[in-house]
């Protein structure tokens, strides 16, 4: 089960236009950073990026993954961004990806962070899911259907 406050429906984007990797996750570390005072957006988008030079977080299928631990915080947070189009992410597939769901937890979160991981990894797994994702028309739509997928996995 998701934690109090994860994911925010305010820190989800649907259509979001990014022309590369870093593009996304820009736009994934602004919606991270709106959500704690005295954390910037390129903070959040340093840490990702450090994150994605130890290797890419392209799972495959169109899926991305980047996670970041920081002191900055206390407790996980996420966000999502659906791209109408593909971007090279350097995925372990090479297919582009559309879907990037992000995640920030405690330098100390170690068990959580995995756990998180794994949740997500069953969630997006589902190729069902990620077509209902990739057809959502608004950041409600894609909100809901998270929320349900994480539901189901988790019951």
């Amino acid at each position: 089960m998701f934690p109090e406050g994860y994911l925010l429906e305010e820190r989800i984007g649907c259509g979001v236009e990014a022309a590369s990797k870093k593009r996304v996750l820009e736009q994934l570390g602004r919606r991270l950073a709106e959500s704690v005072p005295n954390l910037t957006q390129d903070q959040v988008f340093d840490a990702l990026l450090e994150r994605e030079r130890l290797g890419s977080t392209g799972l495959g299928k169109g899926i991305a993954l980047p996670h970041a631990r920081m002191r900055q915080i206390s407790q996980a947070l996420a966000a999502f961004v659906q791209l109408p189009q593909g971007i090279d992410f350097d995925a372990i597939d090479n297919q582009p990806v559309d879907l990037a769901f992000a995640m920030l937890v405690p330098e100390e979160a170690t068990d959580e962070h995995l756990q998180l991981l794994a949740t997500l990894a069953r969630m997006f797994d589902d190729g069902d899911f990620c077509a209902a994702l990739r057809e959502a028309e608004t950041a409600h739509d894609l909100f809901l259907l998270i929320q349900q997928r994480e539901a189901a996995i988790s019951a």
